[in-house]
C-alpha cells in the first residue's frame, strides 16, 4: 500500500469533520432556539399579577392593561381607606391603609374605576 491514498484521506477527513461540527453547532443552536422560543411562549401565556399602588390620592399607574386571565392588586399605600371601583363590574369595598385587594377580569374590554371616597381619584383597566 502507497502512502498517498492515506495523504488524501488525511486531508479530507479533518475537513469533513469540521464541516460536520459546523453543521451539529448549527443544528444545536437551532434547537436552543426553537425551545427558547416555546419556553418564551409558554411563559407569556401563563397570567401574571399586575399591581397598581394607591398613593397620594391617585392610582399608580392610572392606566394599566392586561390580558385575560392576569390578576391586579390594588395595594394602599396612604393612610387612609380607598377603593378601587368600577360600576358593575367590580367593586374593591374598602382598602384599609397598608391593605390590598386582588381582582381577575372575567371579560375584555375597558373598565373606568374610581375610589368611592376620593373621587378625584380615577383609574382605567384594559383586558386584551
Amino acid at each position: 500500500m502507497t502512502l498517498a491514498p492515506l495523504a488524501m484521506l488525511a486531508g479530507i477527513v479533518p475537513t469533513a469533520v469540521a464541516a460536520l461540527r459546523r453543521a451539529v453547532r448549527v443544528g444545536l443552536v437551532h434547537v436552543l432556539v426553537l425551545a427558547s422560543a416555546a419556553g418564551m411562549t409558554v411563559a407569556a401565556e401563563r397570567p401574571i399579577t399586575h399591581t397598581v399602588v394607591m398613593k397620594a390620592t391617585s392610582y399608580a399607574p392610572p392606566t394599566l392593561t392586561v390580558k385575560l386571565g392576569d390578576a391586579v392588586l390594588w395595594r394602599n399605600e396612604d393612610p387612609f381607606p380607598h377603593t378601587a371601583t368600577a360600576a358593575g363590574v367590580f367593586d374593591s369595598k374598602s382598602i384599609p391603609a397598608g391593605g390590598a385587594w386582588k381582582y381577575t377580569p372575567k371579560a375584555r374590554g375597558e373598565y373606568a374605576y374610581t375610589c368611592t371616597f376620593h373621587p378625584n381619584m380615577k383609574g382605567t383597566l384594559k383586558v386584551e
